[in-house]
């Protein structure tokens, strides 16, 4: 009984030295999850020692930007594929997905998340998963991967690690999604205004969200192929609980995608629709200065005519001479406005 006590002893003083997650808190860590395998999560503490005996799966989120947590990511404390590693600390900012000794790795983008809502920039979830492990990282604060920690927080079952990482693309569709909703509301509220004829001030707002609808095709279009691609791969030597359902994440990436691509034409007809009303408004504007001037010189040319330093003009010796010369001009600029009229410039 004592060389049993002493083995197990010595066995769980070597885990202890093999894992030096147990001896002290991971630097750099924003959050952690255990997904035991029942599929119940459980939040972990990030100030204390995380261990990796455990069974089920683990979820480490770092914050790259932290120093500290580039200088713990090293070999010994994450045994992963060295390009996967390589990867995880990198800065590339295109889109992809590689499998390589059962683990799959990779950068998917996101938007960046402010304190209150979803915002318009674009950010990069980079992750590595293995059987047991989701080490996920980003430079600045990520809206998929925040409503993934409070979907779990809240009691959500995770089957695997690859139905982790879909649940983290399915939010990030759903983050999408809501961006997609308000752009095509604001895009109602325009088009009511141009076609109400109100619309003097509606080409900052049009530019405002076709950039938003560029932003986002651009986002979505490189996600749904890198999810296209890895799902033509031949990935039956990936262990089963690897495997993402690659193609049912596409197809609703196709969907929204298509749905994004609609609102951008809709937004770039909805513009020239306004840049021919403003056209128009200052072609109108255009004709009345033009039939003003015409009215207008007439008038010009007697007062010219009258104002000549000259002998032999008309009206000199009239005491009424000023009204004489004020009925020219009106009767002048009276047969300009039935002439223009006449000939169809004014209607």
């Amino acid at each position: 009984m004592r060389v049993d006590t002493s083995v197990a002893d010595a066995i769980a003083d070597s885990d202890v030295a093999r894992s030096p997650l147990v001896s002290a808190p991971i630097a750099g860590l924003v959050w952690a999850f255990r997904i035991h395998s029942d599929g119940v999560p459980e939040a972990l503490p990030i100030d204390r020692p995380i261990p990796f005996s455990h069974d089920g799966l683990l979820w480490l989120h770092f914050n790259l930007a932290d120093a500290r947590a580039l200088q713990w990511l090293t070999p010994a404390n994450l045994d992963v594929p060295t390009q996967a590693r390589a990867l995880l600390l990198a800065k590339d900012n295109y889109q992809q997905l590689h499998t390589v000794d059962d683990c799959v790795y990779g950068v998917i983008s996101d938007l960046l998340r402010d304190v209150a809502d979803a915002t318009e920039d674009t950010g990069y979830l980079r992750f590595v998963m293995t059987e047991q492990i989701l080490v996920s990282g980003r430079h600045h604060a990520l809206c998929a991967v925040d409503a993934t920690r409070r979907a779990l927080e809240a009691g959500h079952r995770i089957e695997s690690a690859a139905a982790l990482l879909e649940t983290i693309v399915e939010h990030v569709a759903n983050t999408m999604d809501g961006i997609a909703d308000r752009v095509a509301q604001a895009l109602d509220e325009v088009e009511e205004k141009v076609l109400s004829d109100s619309a003097t001030d509606q080409r900052q707002n049009l530019g405002r969200l076709r950039r938003t609808c560029a932003r986002l095709h651009r986002q979505l279009s490189g996600l749904r192929i890198v999810f296209h691609r890895f799902e033509h791969r031949h990935l039956d030597d990936l262990k089963p609980v690897l495997r993402l359902r690659a193609g049912k994440l596409a197809q609703r990436l196709d969907g929204l995608d298509h749905t994004i691509v609609e609102m951008r034409e809709r937004s770039r007809l909805l513009q020239e629709e306004l840049h021919l009303k403003i056209e128009e408004q200052g072609n109108d504007n255009i004709r009345v200065l033009s039939v003003l001037t015409a009215l207008l010189m007439p008038p010009t040319l007697v007062t010219g005519i009258f104002g000549m330093n000259t002998k032999g003009l008309p009206f000199t010796d009239l005491e009424t001479a000023f009204l004489w010369a004020s009925l020219l001009m009106v009767l002048s600029s009276l047969a300009a406005y039935f002439i223009m009229k006449r000939i169809g410039i004014i209607r």
